[in-house]
């Protein structure tokens, strides 16, 4: 699933100025359009606009107003899709801030029900003691990493509602990743061995060797089957449209069906906190 921010960004431009286009080419003034479709004449602004993103509802009502050939339908669907993908680069992040950043996570995680994370590289928040958060996020600013890690630390609070489902799966290289000190590596893989007695936490590890995947691989997490973030040194990717989220459902069911969990993950655990400790 390649990323490409700027493909996104245009695609958004690309479908407000078609549905535009569209209206005119209908002799509809934006006021009658929005009737047909049952929106405000203020949402279909600001949909031509490009200031907010349509979902594919709102197209599919739009294109169905105005009538539109299936030629027309199919390319303006094709773009609602990929505008449904929100980049959100490293650099930005940083601008606006952790803490806006963890709230917004926040706010996802207390509408989510079902959890489903794939770890690749590093351990999540989650799952972290605070000498790991602190490590994870060394390279932000200063005044904004000691309330990141607070609120980091605040949101692992959700892992104690049992009427959240929550599965990790995590390579042997995400749990062995040497963020900290050996002694504190172990304290960190003590972690998610206790998560993992939690009745509503499920860890399961992919141990080196196990061959999972023959495509390229992304840290990943999906939220019921709604949304869906995929992660990367540049960034992060939001996705919303279900053929996206369901894209991903697919590929953590398969890691899922190839990892080791309950004693046998906990053993592996033991032995990989014991090697640190050595």
């Amino acid at each position: 699933m390649a990323i490409q921010p700027e493909r996104l960004d245009q695609s958004r431009m690309e479908l407000a100025a078609m549905l535009q286009r569209l209206r005119k080419q209908a002799g509809l003034s934006g006021a009658r359009l929005a009737a047909r479709c049952n929106m405000s004449q203020s949402k279909i602004s600001r949909i031509e606009g490009n200031k907010i993103r349509p979902s594919l509802v709102d197209v599919e009502q739009i294109l169905k107003a105005l009538g539109a050939p299936p030629t027309v339908t199919a390319e303006a669907t094709a773009l609602a899709r990929i505008s449904q993908t929100e980049w959100q680069g490293r650099r930005t992040l940083h601008r606006k801030g952790l803490e806006k950043k963890q709230w917004e996570l926040a706010g996802i995680e207390a509408s989510t029900t079902d959890f489903r994370h794939f770890l690749l590289s590093m351990t999540t928040g989650l799952l972290a003691i605070p000498e790991y958060i602190t490590a994870s996020i060394s390279n932000t600013p200063p005044a904004q990493q000691a309330k990141a890690v607070a609120m980091k630390l605040e949101r692992q609070a959700v892992l104690l509602d049992h009427a959240k489902n929550f599965t990790f799966i995590l390579t042997e290289q995400a749990v062995k990743y040497p963020l900290l000190p050996p002694p504190s590596m172990a304290m960190q893989i003590d972690r998610l061995t206790l998560l993992s007695h939690q009745v509503n936490i499920e860890i399961g590890l992919l141990p080196l060797g196990v061959n999972f995947s023959s495509t390229p691989l992304s840290t990943f997490t999906v939220y019921d089957d709604r949304l869906a973030t995929i992660e990367t040194d540049l960034g992060a990717a939001v996705f919303r449209d279900p053929r996206d989220v369901r894209s991903l459902l697919d590929r953590f069911d398969g890691y899922q069906s190839r990892a080791v969990y309950g004693d046998e993950a906990r053993g592996l655990l033991t032995q990989w906190a014991r090697a640190f400790r050595r």
